[in-house]
């Protein structure tokens, strides 16, 4: 009656959501501030002042202009107010001309997935990644292959060679990293650039390189986040500004494609995406966001915060026992299971009121997920929980 696919994405609840249902739940039986949920990835800090100023002053703009249809791939001055912002960032000069704004970062990967992919053609992701990446491949007729890492949480370059094939059409990346936090070194950019371009020789085709970038600017200690249009030439990013700006349900972000992909494929690329957006129902991002993008790119939210928690987090799941993995950026912790079966472990977390995402939704075993954009408050309050959780497991 339904496609299959449809019914088993809407049935198949990560876990994610899962403990989302279940945190909500518990709350209203025991009390909000009894649970300690670790496992949203909302942002907790307010929107920078210039978001809600420059929301005031567009009150003052003709209804009709502010509240109508901008073109679809987003208004010129802000896809120019992007672009100069990316030039600030990247030796490769990008173009507003091929900047597509769209609803977050989703909705770029989503799009660029559907422009580029043919019936059972690859993407390659390096876990640990977000569990979605598989939806949107499999939604654009792809075939997801997961990377395992090495022990530092990069991706295991050997490994990578192994995977290409002739049908490898993209690789997908993510940096900073949800769920680990890790941030993509240099020499692991170089080297992924270096076996890129010798697979497109090998196979005689266009390999493409997807960066999901949503928490660029959420970096701690002064860890650089290379820009991943200085290394490799057939790149598109995609952005949000849901966590950079703490905007996550105003659904804006943008798409752009490097001056450095071939002219001629660059424009039939261009053309695809549009093409894919339409076919999606993208009929264009939000108009009064990208009025207010516009004015605030650059601004970012109070990160400081983040780094806090991370320092608070750390350091106290550190004098419990657990083994940790020290998070460059994002707002995650990676924490491993003391057992092998992290979901276990993450059930056996519960009674403490603890909601730990387990590993596995993310592409790999042995850890669990803590987010910790929440209250430095609710971090103290836990460790009491943490340690006695600590304690089952002889720690």
């Amino acid at each position: 009656m339904f496609p299959e696919k449809n019914l088993a994405w809407g049935r198949n609840k990560s876990c994610i959501r899962e403990l989302a249902a279940y945190g909500t739940a518990r709350k209203a039986q025991i009390g909000a501030d009894k649970v300690f949920d670790f496992s949203i990835g909302n942002p907790s800090v307010p929107a920078p002042p210039c978001v809600n100023n420059c929301i005031k002053e567009l009150l003052n703009t003709d209804s009709c202009i502010l509240h109508g249809y901008t073109p679809a791939v987003g208004l010129p001055e802000l896809r120019k107010a992007i672009a100069d912002d990316l030039n600030k960032k990247s030796s490769v000069p990008i173009s507003p001309d091929y900047i597509y704004v769209c609803c977050g970062a989703a909705a770029g990967l989503v799009i660029s997935l559907r422009a580029m992919l043919f019936h059972d053609e690859e993407v390659i992701a390096f876990a640990p990644f977000f569990p979605e990446y598989q939806v949107f491949t499999e939604a654009a007729g792809g075939r997801l292959v997961s990377v395992k890492p090495n022990e530092a949480l990069q991706p295991d370059m050997e490994e990578f060679e192994k995977a290409i094939t002739e049908r490898t059409k993209v690789v997908l990346i993510n940096t900073p990293n949800n769920p680990s936090g890790v941030v993509l070194r240099e020499d692991t950019l170089k080297k992924l650039s270096d076996i890129l371009k010798q697979a497109e020789e090998k196979y005689n085709h266009s390999i493409y390189l997807l960066s999901d970038e949503p928490y660029r600017e959420l970096v701690y200690d002064g860890e650089p986040v290379p820009c991943v249009f200085d290394y490799y030439h057939n790149t598109i990013m995609c952005y949000s500004f849901s966590k950079s700006l703490s905007l996550p349900g105003e659904r804006i972000g943008y798409l752009a494609l490097s001056s450095e992909i071939e002219a001629e494929e660059r424009d039939a690329l261009f053309a695809s995406i549009s093409g894919a957006a339409r076919a999606c129902g993208y009929v264009n991002a939000p108009s009064l966001m990208q009025r207010v993008i516009e004015k605030c790119i650059g601004n970012t939210s109070d990160i400081s915060v983040y780094k806090e928690n991370r320092e608070l987090l750390y350091n106290g799941l550190k004098e419990q026992g657990f083994d940790c993995v020290y998070p460059d950026g994002a707002f995650y912790l990676f924490m491993k299971s003391p057992e092998k079966d992290a979901k276990a472990f993450a059930e056996r977390a519960k009674k403490y009121e603890l909601l730990l995402v387990p590993s596995d939704d993310f592409g790999v075993e042995g850890y669990v997920r803590i987010a910790y954009c929440v209250s430095a408050d609710m971090i103290r309050r836990s460790m009491p929980a943490f340690k006695a959780l600590a304690e089952e497991y002889g720690l």
